[in-house]
């Protein structure tokens, strides 16, 4: 793999009065959430990668972010969710329980 873990948040915006993770501040979340994980060196090549997402389907949820490969589904409320999930399952590789959305049946 390129890259240990990808963390993805969705900066979607729906029309008008949609649940979407943009009415959330997602994109101040994400350029955070980037920010975070170089000041601590941990960006770059095998190491982790943030990135902005489109939808990503779970609107109502939101705001929504994902990290893979292991597909831990998160959801947040403020900044110091993000420093959460950075530190928990970013570095020390455990699932954020407290954040954590439920699996999807398929």
């Amino acid at each position: 793999m390129y890259y240990q873990k990808h963390l993805f948040l969705c900066v979607n915006q729906r029309p008008e009065g949609k649940a979407c993770c943009a009415n959330h501040d997602a994109a101040g979340a994400c350029s955070y959430a980037k920010m975070q994980v170089k000041q601590l060196g941990l960006a770059g090549p095998n190491k982790i990668r943030v990135s902005n997402s489109g939808c990503l389907g779970r609107c109502e949820e939101g705001p929504i972010a994902v990290v893979y490969p292991e597909g831990n589904w998160y959801t947040y409320k403020d900044l110091t969710d993000i420093d959460e999930i950075i530190e928990q399952d970013l570095i020390n590789g455990k699932r954020v329980e407290r954040l954590a959305l439920p699996d999807k049946d398929m």
